[in-house]
């Protein structure tokens, strides 16, 4: 491959990943579209009040709404864990001072910094990806992109394809005996904006994440009772600790058609309403790779290193898949990697080593009795992740001090401490 050769890049998404990966290539001397479907930057950042009108998000035809903040919504790590390498995260003018900002703040933040790196001349709005195909021309990868604006097609050849759609849009919901029959509202975290929905109400919220932490106490505060739901056999059923009006429990046993939720603690309490927070499901409908890239029980693969696709790299990537890390250093670290080795500066293996690799990550999880959808959560390998992607573009290890704050966090998001974002 020749050195530092210039390439025609399509870019899905105009979020956190897309932002990151449009600026680390231009850096590169590529020529970059990025392709974006709202009519604002910002993917995930974009607070929207609407909500989908199939609030578990099942029917494949509904109108989606891509956003899935909620309007109280703070970030789960701290400023100083939130910036990029060459651009920190620091207050906006009459900004939101606190440490652990509202969703508004970050917004702002992306603001300035597609301002500061004019990406916005890279940016196409309302451009819906269609389809992304590989064309066979000779022996140089090329790549069919076709994009809808207002109904209009068009299709587009460019040399590769970085997908940065995001994967906080197509909700995974939580099956148990009884579901489809059961008669109080059923919701996906993916569709709660505010509590007042459930002013009164008795509610079972399932999950033990950060969102289901946040969504129960702020629902606590209107609901007669929440009953959280987990399916970690480390939790240990009772009334929380501060809280007059929230139990912890076991896995959902199974419902009934007179509105009783059963757990398999033995409780059974009458409920009103059911939250799911539980998560997202990879979904790239645009993609067509003949099989070579399948999305299994949410795992996207194969992929070396969560990134590139032996039999298609480095022409077709991925970036933002792998959770549970310090997330922009990542999304930045692997935008780095991906721009240098479309240049041809950082060479990958071949693809067999590549698809051994990956074989020997898989194995390795099968040992060690990870579920397959666990496959792009990193902890608690997330630091060596990080030391790696920064090792290939030759920059250095993240700070220790990064990660020591990141650790401290995790803690706290998991010892369910309350206000820890105040203390």
């Amino acid at each position: 491959m020749a050195l530092s050769q210039s390439l025609k890049v399509a870019v899905i998404g105009a979020g956190v990943s897309g932002l990151l990966a449009a600026r680390e290539l231009r850096r590169e001397g590529h020529q970059v579209v990025v392709l974006e479907k709202a009519n604002r930057f910002g993917g995930t950042w974009l607070y929207d009040s609407r909500v989908e009108a199939d609030l578990l998000g099942l029917d494949a035809n509904r109108e989606i709404v891509h956003s899935s903040l909620y309007k109280s919504l703070r970030t789960n790590l701290p400023r100083p864990i939130m910036g990029f390498s060459d651009y920190p995260f620091t207050m906006s003018e009459n900004g939101d001072s606190r440490n652990f900002p509202g969703h508004e703040e970050v917004l702002k933040f992306l603001e300035r910094f597609v301002k500061d790196f004019g990406l916005h001349e890279l940016i196409r709005f309302n451009s819906d990806v269609v389809r992304v195909e590989r064309v066979d021309s000779g022996n140089i990868d090329e790549w069919v992109v076709e994009s809808r604006t207002s109904g209009v097609s068009l299709e587009e050849v460019f040399e590769a394809v970085v997908v940065g759609n995001g994967h906080y849009t197509e909700p995974r919901v939580a099956k148990f005996p009884g579901f489809e029959k059961w008669p109080g509202k059923q919701v996906h975290s993916h569709n709660y904006r505010h509590p007042e929905a459930f002013c009164d109400q008795v509610v079972v919220i399932i999950g033990s994440g950060p969102s289901a932490y946040d969504m129960s106490r702020e629902i606590a505060t209107v609901a007669k009772e929440v009953h959280l739901s987990s399916r970690s056999p480390d939790v240990k059923a009772s009334k929380l600790d501060n809280h007059d009006n929230i139990w912890q429990h076991l896995k959902i046993d199974y419902v009934t058609e007179d509105g009783m939720v059963a757990f398999q603690d033995g409780f059974i309490v009458h409920a009103d309403s059911i939250l799911h927070c539980t998560g997202y499901k990879h979904h790239f409908p645009f993609l067509k790779t003949n099989g070579i890239v399948s999305i299994e029980d949410n795992r996207v693969g194969p992929l070396y290193k969560h990134v590139f696709p032996p039999q298609l790299a480095p022409r077709l990537s991925f970036i933002g898949l792998p959770q549970r890390t310090i997330i922009f250093l990542m999304l930045e670290l692997q935008s780095k990697w991906i721009a240098q080795v479309l240049s041809g500066k950082v060479l990958l293996p071949s693809q067999e080593q590549m698809l051994a690799d990956i074989q020997e990550y898989y194995k390795h999880m099968e040992e060690c009795g990870i579920p397959k959808h666990h496959t792009h959560t990193l902890n608690p390998t997330e630091f060596r992740y990080l030391d790696w992607l920064a090792a290939q573009i030759g920059m250095p290890p993240p700070e220790e001090e990064l990660k020591g704050i990141y650790k401290k966090v995790v803690e706290c998001l998991f010892s369910n401490k309350d206000n820890f974002r105040d203390e």
